[in-house]
């Protein structure tokens, strides 16, 4: 699976952003799917994941509440919609795609895409 992440960029603190993440290769729904992000020194972290269907979600709790993940396994593409971004939310967005439950530790991630650049002025 072949991952390309778009839709990032500069934006005011409070503002939103939707991030997008289109697959192509093997078959899209045969893969849970996930966004994590690494800000500048620091490790990557898991930001949110949705399960092959759609039908689950998972977050991390410091974006719980302010951003949603969806996917069109239709369009092979994977969304972000961050809602009332924080200075703190500034980090490249990375999709990836890999078994479900992989996000403590992205062991069970098989593919990454390359990364989006967003930036959250205060």
């Amino acid at each position: 699976v072949q991952l390309q992440a778009s839709g990032g960029g500069l934006v005011q603190a409070g503002g939103s952003l939707r991030l997008s993440c289109a697959a192509s290769g093997r078959t899209f729904s045969n893969y849970a799917m996930y966004w994590f992000r690494q800000a500048p020194g620091k490790e990557r972290e898991f930001v949110a994941a949705i399960s092959r269907s759609g039908g689950s979600t998972y977050y991390a709790d410091s974006v719980k509440g302010r951003f949603t993940i969806s996917r069109d396994n239709a369009k092979n593409t994977v969304y972000l919609q961050m809602n009332s971004l924080k200075p703190e939310d500034t980090a490249v967005y990375y999709c990836a795609a890999g078994s479900w439950r992989s996000w403590s530790d992205a062991g069970g991630i098989t593919y990454w895409g390359k990364g989006t650049l967003v930036t959250v002025s205060s």
